[in-house]
């Protein structure tokens, strides 16, 4: 390379971030369609909030230091000021532009405030497999509402709307449970610093992972991973660890039904004022979900589950997928949660001083479309192609061009192959296209007002079932010449 050759770029994704094609938007576009009508007929409206928020609204990644990027992508609004600007952030979720929003205009909403959003939200953390810095959620809540109903509806609402998704009786599961169960808990056994507190809620946190024997050593002094790391324990005096053993147990019996639950819970030992109230805040959630007539199985009270550390104020859930899974090699693969929610009275009083109440859930986009895809539903989602027209001489371009648009004003998609190359490679093209059947005008077509199709779909059934090459010249399959007046019927005939 010489001195004043042009420095070229090397072409590459920034980390974390991720090109899509055909079927990968089209699953989500799908699942993004479905869920949408499920929420309006629910009567949630649609919202869609700015990209951007300023930093001091979003709050929850808001490190102490002069520019708030922990967390988040940020960049200073100068706004072509002489002064500096305010600190913008690209939203993380899609809960704190709805705070933001429902406290500017929550004198002109109607209370209590329902609203559905869907995009993209970015994050500044570490990626790897499977975790990205920009990915699509889709949220539901009701903002306005400290009734357990609103809750029950939320999580009723979800359950179709995961169905509506592609997800089929038994193959999710939304389990629910309530943070003042262990407050109340803590509040019994004297456990009042709120650090002690947060490290024994990250504790409990992974009982699904580690089981007892982990969690027991977190609730302590600490544990010692396989890798060698050492995490600090919450140090909980014993006779705590041994309520929240008994309080664990309570709900690890196969086969209780929601009720059944709650009863083993309260058993469990003393769980202070605020257990009890969350005692009957599940129960009043069971009862409204009896009533929508949704299933014991659909969803369960599970006392182990713990999201949202800091965020979450009541009940909780979150939605586990039961399918399974396997990789790109065929390999199992466990995906777990796929989303999630719950009660959170606290956000809106950020903006204005005043506790709101506030429910709602929120899945993955991206990541409920790779499950349904893992679990191998993703045919639905294969991309069709267009019909393509193929090209021979110059000549008779007016012949191609009055074929492709008598296919798009039938409502086929059509396009005319546009490239230079001869008929094998448009043959190839439009095979990599995905196309169900190609279109030949060659000169000898014209001249008999005739036209030849060839069936690419049946062309690719066929070639699964044919090892011969001469019999696959033999028998053309999939290739028909017909009256060039039968052409809407034909590819009609063929695509559907």
């Amino acid at each position: 390379m010489t001195d004043d050759a042009p420095l070229r770029p090397l072409a590459r994704n920034p980390r974390g971030f991720a090109d899509k094609r055909g079927r990968d938007l089209t699953a989500e576009r799908r699942i993004v369609a479905r869920v949408s009508e499920v929420y309006e007929r629910w009567g949630f409206e649609p919202l869609e909030t700015p990209a951007f928020e300023y930093a001091d609204a979003l709050g929850k990644f808001l490190p102490d230091a002069d520019r708030p990027n922990e967390g988040v992508f940020a960049l200073q609004d100068d706004a072509g000021s002489d002064e500096p600007g305010e600190w913008m952030a690209l939203r993380y979720d899609h809960t704190a532009p709805l705070a933001r929003f429902a406290a500017q205009t929550w004198e002109t909403l109607p209370k209590p405030f329902r609203r559905y959003a869907y995009g993209p939200v970015w994050r500044n953390e570490k990626p790897g497999p499977g975790r990205f810095r920009e990915f699509w959620q889709c949220d539901a809540d009701t903002v306005g509402s400290d009734r357990p109903e609103a809750d029950a509806e939320i999580i009723a609402m979800a359950c179709e709307g995961l169905g509506a998704a592609g997800l089929d009786a038994g193959q999710a599961q939304i389990r629910v449970s309530n943070r003042k169960l262990f407050d109340g808990l803590f509040d019994a056994g004297g456990v009042t610093e709120a650090g002690q507190r947060l490290t024994a809620l990250r504790a409990i946190d992974k009982f699904d992972r580690l089981g007892w024997d982990g969690v027991v050593q977190l609730l302590g002094e600490g544990r010692l991973d396989d890798s060698g790391d050492y995490t600090k324990g919450a140090s909980l005096p014993a006779r705590v660890t041994a309520a929240i053993e008994a309080f664990l147990a309570s709900a690890n019996t196969p086969g209780l039904s929601r009720a059944e639950t709650l009863e083993a819970v309260a058993r469990s030992g003393d769980l202070g004022a605020a257990g009890e109230a969350a005692l009957n805040e599940l129960a009043a959630i069971d009862r409204a979900l009896g009533a929508m007539r949704v299933g014991q199985e659909a969803v369960k009270f599970d006392p182990t589950i713990v999201r949202g550390l800091e965020y979450y104020t009541g009940a909780v859930f979150e939605a586990e997928l039961l399918l399974d899974t396997v990789d790109d090699k065929g390999r199992p693969v466990r995906f777990g949660s796929i989303g999630g929610g719950g009660r959170y009275d606290d956000l809106v009083a950020r903006f204005t001083g005043q506790s709101v109440p506030a429910t709602g859930f929120s899945f993955g986009v991206s990541r409920l479309a790779s499950a349904l895809r893992a679990a191998g539903r993703g045919a639905e989602d294969a991309v069709r192609g267009p019909v393509v027209v193929i090209v021979f001489s110059d000549n008779d371009m007016a012949h191609y061009l009055a074929a492709v648009a008598e296919l798009r004003a039938a409502g086929i998609a059509a396009e005319l192959y546009l490239g230079r190359a001869g008929m094998k490679a448009q043959m190839k093209y439009a095979d990599r296209r995905g196309s169900p059947a190609v279109v030949i005008l060659g000169g000898d077509e014209i001249a008999a007002g005739e036209v030849t199709i060839k069936d690419l779909d049946a062309g690719r059934a066929a070639a699964a079932a044919i090892t011969d090459n001469d019999a696959w010249k033999a028998e053309r399959p999939g290739q028909m010449k017909i009256p060039r007046e039968g052409l809407i019927a034909a590819i009609k005939a063929i695509i559907e």
